[in-house]
């Protein structure tokens, strides 16, 4: 059986229960009382949300800087960093574990990544595998190796307050139109038992004669919620959806001495359940009734077993994203 934690952890559990105990039943307190919260704070969101003027893009360039699961000669990671270029600009989605470790450097030195032709910035949500890593999460500050840095000061669009030091920082509070074409669902929110209240934003391209792309980070909000934030937004079909969708149902990515991290903290759920079957199958319907053309999966917060489902039971043409890789979405 995969366990979550190692047996040999669990004479050492037993022994700090006293401590633990009162720990996670508080946490479960904060946990109800903030999924009560979400779904208030959703409801209205999307309930105010206006269509929005979309220029329609005739191409996108996706390119991957950060992955779990790479091309040969890249190095992977449990964290995300896309870059995304159209005929309005250049942006960039996350930056991984950041200055963390030489992930996300090596993979932009390797593909000759130019940080001074980015025009905007864009942190889907402020968590360490996404703003920088460890030290970026307990400072809520944004980071990035040094070498990485644009000489011009750039926009960094974020879900939530935070520091974002060389950078014009701007919360997002709503569904917007960025200066690179790409328009953000502005932040929505999800009751996560370990990781608290946490504000996450998505990516929407229309492309010309085609619909719409839609690019996540974790998709902690749910497809589903991102899916009726953007109806919302534009009535446009659906042609492709991406990113991270966080199916750690059988294993979690970057696990540590016998912990398996993500299926403890990275589930948003109460570290005594798990993410079921039933739930992904839910996942895999609500894609398949937009009926997008295209998927592209990140295997960053997603297990191999529940990508394969993916693969299998999507409608899609369906991909895994590799670090390394560019993709001509057309």
């Amino acid at each position: 059986m995969n366990y979550k934690i190692s047996p040999l952890w669990w004479p050492l559990m037993f022994v700090v229960s006293p401590i633990l105990i009162p720990i996670i039943m508080k946490k479960n307190r904060t946990f109800k009382a903030n999924k009560s919260r979400v779904k208030d704070v959703n409801d209205r969101r999307i309930d105010e949300a206006v269509p929005l003027e979309m220029p329609e893009l005739n191409s996108l360039e996706l390119t991957v800087l950060d992955e779990w699961k790479v091309k040969e000669g890249f190095k992977g990671d449990a964290g995300v960093s896309y870059l995304f270029k159209t005929e309005e600009g250049t942006t960039l989605f996350d930056v991984g574990h950041g200055p963390q470790n030489d992930v996300l450097a090596h993979n932009a030195r390797k593909l000759n990544f130019d940080p001074n032709q980015v025009d905007a910035m864009v942190i889907s949500h402020l968590h360490k595998d996404h703003m920088g890593g460890l030290e970026a999460y307990k400072n809520n500050q944004v980071m990035i190796p040094e070498e990485l840095m644009p000489v011009k000061e750039i926009p960094c669009y974020l879900p939530a307050a935070a520091v974002a030091e060389g950078f014009k920082a701007e919360v997002i509070t709503e569904p917007c139109l960025l200066d690179t074409g790409i328009v953000t669902t502005g932040p929505l929110a999800r009751s996560l038992f370990m990781l608290g209240y946490t504000e996450e934003q998505a990516l929407i391209i229309k492309l010309k004669d085609r619909g719409l792309v839609i690019f996540t980070g974790c998709g902690h909000p749910t497809i589903e919620m991102i899916l009726k934030m953007v109806k919302k937004i534009s009535s446009e079909p659906i042609y492709a959806i991406g990113g991270g969708l966080h199916f750690p149902l059988t294993e979690g990515r970057g696990d540590k001495a016998g912990f398996q991290l993500q299926r403890i903290f990275g589930t948003g759920k109460p570290p005594w359940q798990k993410v079921e079957l039933s739930e992904l199958k839910q996942t895999i319907a609500t894609i398949n009734s937009v009926k997008p053309e295209k998927v592209y999966l990140s295997g960053h917060d997603t297990c191999d077993f529940a990508l394969d489902y993916f693969e299998r039971n999507l409608t899609a043409d369906t991909q895994i994203l590799q670090a390394g890789e560019t993709y001509q979405i057309k």
